[in-house]
């Protein structure tokens, strides 16, 4: 978050494979108006749920139960400032994620964490590790 900190403050959010919802939670905290939280699996979003109520932060969140990839397949050219993705490791969904972003930028910026080892080709990516975050970034 660090990383984007001036680029939170006011901004529109978007937390794709959103867990828990950590990500956006913080984004909120370093500044972000609202998150859209996008988590398939059942357990995690009642966590979500539970963790976005109890920071009392209901107004500045949406929570949509479905598919991060679907959702990002809909989104038009600026539909957000920030999109922050955890996709799965082990497949190709983060590089799908930057290829369809490329196709459509969705965002000002996309930040997308993945295996240190995959193959994804954005504009920067910094390594922690066996971790690595890839940003791409609207000219």
């Amino acid at each position: 978050m660090n990383i984007l900190g001036e680029h939170l403050a006011g901004a529109t959010v978007l937390d794709l494979f959103a867990g828990s919802g950590a990500l956006g939670l913080e984004a909120m905290s370093r500044g972000a108006a609202s998150v859209t939280f996008v988590e398939r699996e059942g357990a995690a979003v009642r966590a979500l749920r539970t963790n976005i109520a109890s920071l009392g932060v209901e107004q500045r969140a949406t929570v949509h139960r479905g598919d991060s990839m679907s959702f990002a397949r809909r989104l038009g050219p600026g539909s957000y400032d920030v999109v922050l993705a955890d996709p799965p490791y082990g497949d190709d969904r983060a590089a799908e994620l930057v290829r369809l972003f490329r196709r459509a930028p969705f965002a000002r910026i996309l930040s997308v964490e993945h295996a240190a080892d995959a193959s994804v080709d954005g504009d920067a990516t910094r390594r922690y590790g066996s971790t690595a975050l890839t940003f791409c970034y609207v000219p």
